[in-house]
């Protein structure tokens, strides 16, 4: 499992995130911290996997959309068609 960054401990946080990260897309691996939030740079789709397990496809998101808040462990490859994806810690 991902490590939690200190703005994820207490959630939902009315607080600003402590940190960003550029978030790459894939299927095998989890991202390094709990994601609270993304940000969506290109139009496209979006699929995530929760840190309960469930697995959800955001389709057409729009660009300059935040999806969330909710504890992302992965941004799966398999579904994704948006770019420049940033994640709020």
């Amino acid at each position: 499992m991902p490590a939690l960054c200190p703005s994820t401990l207490n959630f939902p946080s009315a607080l600003p995130s402590e940190r960003l990260m550029s978030v790459a897309p894939s299927d095998a691996d989890e991202l390094p911290f709990i994601v609270r939030q993304l940000y969506v740079g290109s139009d496209g789709n979006v699929t995530v996997e929760t840190i309960g397990g469930d697995t959800v496809t955001f389709n057409n998101v729009p660009a300059g959309s935040h999806l969330g808040p909710f504890r992302i462990s992965r941004v799966r490859q398999t579904g994704t068609s948006a770019t420049g994806l940033v994640g709020y810690l």
